[in-house]
């Protein structure tokens, strides 16, 4: 049911779309914003080591994928040495691992079909893709990350100019942002917002709009109960949408004017910095260019998930795989991996965690029925 449930979202949004559904990337939905506390484990690394098998198991293969919430190849290039990492970790938990095999999903959705199949071991996912498929999968992670130097709902805050940078302090969780490029309509909507006035429905909608997959937080879920609660309307009631393969090509077709508006990740603009004044042809910078016209509530981070149907599983297995990733997100080395998604450790989950998540599913997918 959740994977039909999973399927009849995404082709309610596609239809509303101008163009059809492809990849779609965040961070991870990804760079969080936030000042919550690290949540409450339900096992310590320690319990998890002692409940260790005396003797090692063997294993062939453990398949682990991520989401293409940045360049495909980008992701495999980075999380590469993921895979020696977890291999030395876990032998000393008590499995052999001949090899740990990393893969990036085409989509959001393709990775949770992996976990709920079992051809995915190890699912690097956001809480709102973990939530429509944890008929087939089990939360274990929830990802830390630096906050931000910015964090207000009030969308004016976030346009002084000036770059957000991180904080000290630890994150679990987010918000999406809607940011206006450089185009004509995209200064009216940004001139609009910084002069206090409040957006109409009309004001967006006479605008061109980048989204993501239905299943991404920050980049389609929480942006569409923002629209909701203000404007009684959800994103596939926009006239003019495109989902975007990742936010790479979002940021160049905002660059472009091809997009007025783009909704992502907090802060997003801090990845594509460089790349908005040389890829993408830029002459100011993307905090001079660009303006945020809306803000969404938190969004609660990241998970790692495992498979409820892999073979390989089993609650050994799953403990040594969440100490495993503690253990390398402790370590410089494993935070230089995990930084392609702005992880910064990880602590323990459970699924209680993610039960707002589930409230925004539930109305994303009566506003998809609705359209």
């Amino acid at each position: 049911m959740k994977k039909l449930t999973a399927t009849l979202v995404t082709a309610a949004m596609c239809a509303g779309m101008l163009a059809g559904c492809g990849n779609e990337t965040e961070g991870a939905d990804a760079a969080a914003a936030g000042n919550g506390t690290a949540p409450a484990g339900t096992e310590s690394a320690a319990d998890a080591q002692a409940e260790a098998p005396a003797d090692n198991v063997h294993l062939d293969t453990l398949n682990v994928y991520f989401v293409p919430s940045r360049d495909p190849e980008e992701i495999v290039t980075a999380t590469e040495p993921l895979s020696e990492l977890m291999k030395s970790e876990l032998a000393g938990l008590g499995y052999d691992v001949d090899e740990v095999v990393i893969s990036v999903g085409t989509t959001y959705e393709a990775v949770g079909e992996a976990l709920t199949a079992g051809t995915a071991d190890v699912g690097f996912i956001p809480g709102g893709t973990y939530v429509l498929y944890d008929d087939g999968c089990d939360v274990i992670l929830t990802a830390t990350r630096d906050g931000l130097s910015k964090d207000s709902g009030n969308a004016a805050d976030w346009n002084d100019g000036q770059p957000t940078v991180a904080s000290e302090n630890q994150a679990v969780s987010y918000r999406a942002l809607f940011i206006a490029g450089p185009s004509e309509k995209g200064q009216e909507l940004a001139a609009k917002v910084n002069g206090g006035e409040e957006l109409t429905w009309e004001d967006l909608d006479g605008a061109n709009w980048s989204v993501m997959s239905s299943s991404s937080p920050a980049g389609y879920i929480y942006p569409s109960l923002w629209l909701q609660d203000r404007y009684g309307k959800g994103i596939t009631e926009l006239s003019s949408a495109v989902q975007s393969d990742s936010y790479a090509s979002a940021f160049a077709r905002l660059a472009s004017g091809q997009v007025d508006v783009l909704i992502t990740y907090a802060d997003a603009r801090r990845d594509y910095e460089e790349t908005w004044t040389t890829e993408y042809g830029r002459s100011a910078s993307i905090w001079e260019e660009t303006n945020v016209i809306g803000v969404t509530d938190p969004i609660y981070n990241d998970t790692v998930c495992v498979s409820k149907t892999s073979a390989n599983m089993d609650e050994n297995l799953k403990a040594a795989i969440q100490t495993a990733l503690i253990n390398i997100g402790n370590t410089e080395e494993g935070k230089a991996v995990i930084a392609i998604y702005s992880h910064n450790g990880y602590e323990p989950a459970q699924s209680s965690d993610y039960d707002k998540e589930r409230e925004a599913q539930k109305l994303i997918q009566e506003l998809s029925a609705a359209n």
